[in-house]
């Protein structure tokens, strides 16, 4: 699932993903504001129903917000990805991560992800890239 705002210019496009899954797959939430996104997401990531529940956030989310999307992954069993403006994180994160693209005229996929918190590890970075033949991301 992905969640955003309804007033937002930029839009996913559900074929967009067609390399990694099927776009049929992908269910989008329109919502009106950040406090309707973080109960839909909530609501998704407690269900069990989705495995992976994706929110586009513009401001930045409460301990209290935080804490009751963590809760409700933990009780669905489901895995929720908050995609935040850089310094506008929370303290309620199990960990936080830098997601960047690396130039390579040969691979238009590689990027560097760096681990800049983790509450239960230690902190780390890899170059990574999508393979299409295996639909998996490999580390370089």
């Amino acid at each position: 699932m992905w969640v955003s705002k309804a007033w937002q210019a930029e839009q996913i496009n559900p074929n967009g993903f067609s390399a990694y899954m099927d776009p049929q797959n992908l269910l989008i939430s329109k919502v009106k504001d950040q406090d309707d996104g973080l109960a839909v997401a909530e609501e998704s990531l407690r269900s069990g129903a989705v495995s992976l529940t994706v929110i586009e956030l513009t401001k930045s989310l409460s301990f209290t917000a935080g804490r009751r999307l963590q809760l409700a992954a933990e009780t669905g069993r489901s895995t929720g990805l908050c995609i935040i403006p850089e310094g506008m994180g929370n303290n309620a994160a199990e960990s936080r991560w830098r997601c960047s693209p690396l130039f390579d005229p040969q691979d238009s996929t590689l990027q560097r992800w760096e681990i800049i918190k983790n509450k239960s590890g230690t902190l780390s970075a890899w170059d990574v890239r999508w393979d299409a033949e295996t639909r998996r991301v490999i580390v370089v």
